[in-house]
């Protein structure tokens, strides 16, 4: 048995970018930003960013266009994947990034950085300690 699952909460890093596949299928490319604070060995508290890369399609990529801005706290369910191609200089690159398969908005920014995103309802709320991990 073999497993490929990313489980994620952070903050959304930019506005997502929508685009549309040739074959009309809607895709969201965005990044989130997941940060741990720890004691180095001096006992200085210390804190470390990683930034990762969400691609969703179809539909979740719909939802993400419509409600999602930089600056949401979301959690998101994916796999790992990585893909390559061929550069025009002739380079093989790659790129590693959770396709999301599930996503939930956890929190809005402030009324100002939204632009028109609805309120939050409390009664949708998620709790962080609600969540499976």
């Amino acid at each position: 048995m073999n497993v490929n699952k990313v489980m994620l909460l952070g903050r959304l890093t930019n506005d997502p970018e929508i685009k549309t596949t040739p074959a009309g299928v809607v895709v969201a490319k965005f990044s989130i930003a997941t940060s741990e604070k720890y004691k180095d060995q001096a006992g200085a508290m210390q804190e470390k960013t990683e930034f990762h890369n969400i691609v969703a399609w179809a539909k979740l990529a719909d939802v993400i266009g419509q409600y999602c801005k930089k600056g949401n706290r979301v959690y998101i369910e994916g796999k790992l994947t990585t893909r390559n191609w061929e550069g025009q200089d002739g380079i093989k690159r790659y790129a590693t990034e959770i396709v999301a398969r599930e996503l939930v908005i956890i929190d809005f920014p402030p009324k100002d950085d939204t632009q028109g995103v609805p309120a939050h309802d409390t009664e949708e709320e998620i709790k962080v300690e609600n969540i499976p991990f």
